[in-house]
């Protein structure tokens, strides 16, 4: 009627209301099934505003229609029957039904763009429901209210309301409110947005075609420009591509979440695991310098003459430089992709949590960092490599006189002094690497060393102490390595310091062994195996044979060596260097049981 429904109607409606309650539900049904008969008309799937990119059209259609059901129609029916509401329910649910059946039709002209725009208006459209219903007509619809994730502990949400477009200004202020992972203040959420979960694929797909061309154009970049040079006074570079690729994640990760928090939040999982791993390889590992094999050609006599180590270094100092950033740059992907991961979790359906799982993307990125520490750790073991073959090579037995330190300890310096502060500078900023670079040295240098020591023979007692100063300058070097050169000295680490000592306290021992004299040859073993504790007759041989003893010499010390060890605990490591001793009890138990049994078999 012109002038709206009459006072009758509203009556019936109140009659209504208290009979049996399908008769309100047929009345109810049926108002909305005209209200909406010609929406269905001018939006069917052959016309034209039918499509996505006319989609805003929809909403302004129902809007329109709300507006004139309460000029005409808002007194009529009781207020508690919540017909606007109810109305717009149901719009949503025959828009989302329209929506995925045109879709399944034209899956081929689907683009990115289009289906960002088109599920861009859509989520405004489901904020503007949430402002102005309150949801209450959903229990009885087939979409249920969202569950409500617990409470967010990540502090980095906050930054996330800056990565909003023009396009969602409507939803701002509901966002801005609720510091939580989703939107489960809007029990409208996803009740047309539903409809494009199937066909985020397309937008899964183009994040990997992006992040594929943003890799190439890393190492396009990194190729074209090389390193960045280290800022000293900020501890190291860190590769300006890695922040990049955070950035764009967090974009990628902020955008997904709000079209789904299923499926495709899992399928984006994936494509940043997949370029993790490439920017690793691609970016970090593939760039880092490569070793060579050739020592130079350098001869013992220049290497004892040399002045300057520099050409014995195997990197140059950009390379050094290199080295650091790129481990730099692991260390901060390690630390950021913990974090994507955790926010990647806050996202997702709770049921999903357990299926995200970048550990082996951590992993690779510690591979890095450790592949890293081993080229650096490398190349001074390399440049000092030629300084301990000249010890060696030197005729100890001819030394007349204690001096100063021989020039191959001042060259094993030179190298430490070149390399150690362009690394601890380079590496201000992740110290417990640099902690690691210095644990990994000594543990490389000491044993080495010690090896080169056991060549030097035979020894006169006036070399034996020319060497033992020479190892004590390399110990008093050693335990301040990590802050040699450096104007603010800092104490060691004790885990390093622990090392130093051990390693080089056990080198000063060999050589006090071999000052002692052999004579009487009882005294000079007990006097070996207190000062080394080292049952091995190996490590024996090799000092007898550094002292310059002749052969008939050490066969009667061996003998007796074997005779002085101390009993092995039982079920000791080294019971296979003890084997020449005396067989225990209980060996020769063994023994006896394994002769009865066969003297039993052949019988």
């Amino acid at each position: 009627r012109p002038g709206g429904p009459s006072n009758v109607l509203r009556d019936a409606c109140l009659v209504a209301n208290v009979l049996d309650p399908r008769i309100k539900q047929e009345i109810i049904k049926k108002f909305i099934k005209q209200h909406l008969s010609e929406y269905l008309v001018l939006f069917q799937e052959n016309q034209d505003v039918a499509w996505l990119d006319k989609i805003d059209r929809r909403y302004a259609w129902i809007k329109r229609q709300l507006v004139d059901y309460e000029e005409k129609y808002g007194r009529m029916f009781p207020q508690e029957w919540c017909m606007t509401e109810r109305i717009a329910v149901e719009f949503c649910h025959v828009t989302r039904a329209e929506l995925a059946k045109i879709m399944r039709a034209r899956a081929k002209e689907i683009e990115v763009k289009l289906l960002l725009f088109a599920i861009q208006r859509t989520t405004n459209f489901e904020g503007l429901l949430a402002k102005r219903f309150s949801g209450c007509t959903l229990a009885d619809g087939t979409v249920k209210k969202p569950e409500v994730p617990p409470p967010s502990t990540n502090p980095f949400l906050e930054d996330e309301t800056g990565t909003e477009t023009d396009e969602i200004v409507m939803e701002k202020s509901e966002m801005d409110k609720p510091k939580k992972p989703k939107v489960p203040d809007n029990p409208f959420h996803g009740i047309v947005s539903k409809c494009f979960e199937p066909h985020l694929y397309v937008y899964i797909e183009s994040q990997d075609k992006n992040l594929g061309e943003l890799i190439d154009r890393f190492v396009a970049d990194f190729k074209a420009q090389g390193a960045p040079r280290p800022n000293v006074d900020e501890g190291g570079a860190v590769l300006p591509s890695c922040a990049d690729l955070f950035v764009y994640y967090k974009k990628c990760m902020v955008q997904c979440s709000q079209l789904s928090t299923g499926e495709p939040m899992i399928a984006l999982t994936t494509i940043f695991q997949k370029y993790l791993r490439e920017y690793a390889w691609k970016i970090l590992s593939g760039n880092l310098p490569k070793t060579t094999s050739s020592s130079g050609g350098l001869t013992i006599t220049s290497l004892l003459k040399e002045k300057e180590g520099s050409e014995v270094a195997k990197f140059t100092l950009e390379e050094l430089c290199l080295i650091c950033s790129i481990l730099s740059t692991a260390e901060y992907c390690l630390a950021t992709t913990q974090q994507l991961e955790e926010k990647l979790k806050e996202k997702v359906d709770a049921s999903l949590v357990e299926r995200i799982n970048l550990t082996g993307e951590m992993d690779t990125f510690s591979i890095v960092i450790s592949n890293s520490i081993q080229l650096l750790v490398q190349d001074l073991d390399a440049a000092c490599d030629p300084a301990l073959t000249a010890m060696s090579k030197m005729q100890w037995q001819n030394v007349e006189h204690v001096g100063d330190q021989s020039p191959y300890v001042t060259s094993v310096i030179l190298h430490i002094k070149q390399n150690v502060p362009i690394i601890r500078d380079n590496l201000a900023s992740t110290r417990k690497y640099f902690t690691q670079f210095c644990i990994k040295f000594a543990n490389s240098f000491i044993p080495k060393f010690i090896n080169h020591l056991f060549k030097c023979k035979p020894i006169s007692m006036v070399g034996a102490e020319q060497l033992l100063l020479d190892t004590h300058s390399l110990k008093m070097v050693l335990l301040d390595l990590p802050s040699i050169g450096s104007q603010v000295v800092r104490k060691a680490p004790a885990s390093y310091t622990k090392i130093v000592v051990k390693g080089m306290t056990r080198a000063e021992m060999i050589l006090k062994v071999v000052m002692a004299p052999h004579e009487p040859p009882v005294v000079f073993v007990d006097n070996y195996i207190k000062l080394l504790a080292d049952c091995s007759t190996d490590t024996f041989q090799k000092i007898l044979d550094m002292k310059g003893l002749k052969r008939s010499e050490q066969s009667s010390m061996l003998d007796l060596f074997r005779q002085r060890l101390p009993a092995p605990p039982s079920g000791a490591e080294n019971a296979g260097s003890l084997s020449l001793s005396a067989p225990t009890p209980e060996q020769e138990s063994s023994r006896i049981r394994k002769l009865e049994k066969l003297i039993k078999k052949r019988l």
